[in-house]
């Protein structure tokens, strides 16, 4: 989804990077990249850096709602089943952070959770967003494109083959 085939040395942001899945995946297909895994978590940024490809990646610590980021200055931004989690002040600030820093050109990648469809799994899924303390964070996974809507010019919606997952496709 990324479409990097013409972007020779591509400027690659993952935000709330965790243990470094998505950031290390787009490492090892692009030689050429440039990489930043970006995560408030030192523990999680600590997990990076024990990766085979840890030296392709430079590691920040930080927060998604303000990112020490020059504008323009990414190709690809992505961010997967993280923004949940956030309070919506903090989700539409990072959100237009990550408008800010993508190139013109560019695309952000935002992979949610979907809504479970097995009634059980729905409702583990339900408490587990309770036990977070969020309680606006199951509007935002039901929500759809709305809180992308509002920050991007175009967003468009693709889901997993699993069903688990839906990854919002989105360009400033």
């Amino acid at each position: 989804m990324a479409r990097l085939e013409r972007t020779p040395n591509p400027y690659i942001l993952d935000i709330c990077c965790g243990t470094g899945a998505v950031i290390t995946a787009f490492a090892n297909q692009y030689s050429g990249s440039f990489n930043v895994g970006y995560d408030f978590s030192r523990v999680m940024l600590l997990k990076v850096r024990e990766k085979p490809c840890a030296r392709k990646i430079n590691l920040i610590e930080g927060e998604a709602a303000d990112l020490p980021f020059i504008d323009e200055s990414f190709d690809v931004i992505t961010c997967s089943h993280a923004l949940y989690e956030l309070k919506t002040p903090a989700r539409q600030a990072a959100l237009k952070e990550m408008r800010r820093v993508i190139r013109s050109s560019g695309v952000v990648l935002i992979m949610e959770h979907e809504m479970p469809r097995h009634p059980l799994v729905r409702i583990l899924f339900n408490l587990r967003m309770l036990t977070m303390g969020s309680a606006d964070a199951r509007e935002f996974v039901k929500g759809g494109m709305k809180p992308f809507q509002r920050i991007f010019s175009e967003v468009s919606l693709n889901h997993s083959p699993s069903g688990k997952s839906k990854l919002f496709v989105c360009r400033r």
